[in-house]
């Protein structure tokens, strides 16, 4: 019988850690894009509503030009809660606020760093509870109880009426929150039937 070519395969080593440093490397991965996505949406929120102020929303409804930013940073927070815990959180918070300080101005940072920490507790209650029913569950139900908390803090710190644009900011947020949301379902679904053995 011929021996095969010593290149030909790859040492047993390689073979055994090559898969465990994958896993190893994948929950890092997940908590750096989570941490990104929270801090880029945070910031990118104030930029928004500092250079567009208020806007329209549809069904004669006014929100903050950043709150569809917003709404996805709430995602972006339970993504960062998952994968890194409460810690990284509000350093993401903080991170997010002295970017928004820098780029706009001390007001509009001081008043999104405010409103996030203080719905962070209410959505950190929530979420604990229930993602260990599934983290779409838990993201929804956090980000219902944490989006009027945020919602009101930020309208009252940042100087704009609260009732003349709550409705629109809640109604933005649930959007931004439902479609990414329904998409996560949607692809998850799709996954598990292709990836599903062919049965008998």
């Amino acid at each position: 019988m011929p021996r095969a070519h010593p290149h030909l395969h790859a040492p047993p080593e390689i073979t055994r850690t090559g898969p465990s440093t994958v896993a190893k490397l994948a929950p890092a991965v997940g908590l750096a894009l989570a941490i990104g996505a929270f801090i880029v949406t945070v910031v990118a929120a104030n930029l928004l509503t500092n250079r567009y102020g208020l806007i329209g929303v549809g069904f004669g409804l006014t929100a903050t030009a950043g709150t569809a930013a917003a709404g996805l940073t709430l995602l972006a927070r339970d993504g960062v809660h998952h994968t890194g815990g409460r810690t990284y959180v509000l350093a993401c918070i903080a991170v997010g606020a002295l970017g928004s300080a820098v780029l706009t101005s001390p007001r509009l940072a001081l008043a999104s760093a405010t409103a996030f920490g203080c719905s962070e507790a209410a959505d950190w209650a929530v979420y604990q509870r229930l993602y260990r029913r599934g983290w779409i569950v838990a993201a929804l139900a956090s980000n219902t109880v944490g989006a009027p908390v945020d919602t009101v803090l930020f309208l009252t710190l940042a100087g704009f009426g609260v009732w003349p644009a709550l409705a629109g900011q809640l109604w933005v947020k649930a959007i931004a929150t439902i479609i990414p949301l329904t998409l996560v379902t949607t692809v998850r679904a799709v996954l598990r039937h292709r990836l599903r053995p062919p049965g008998p």
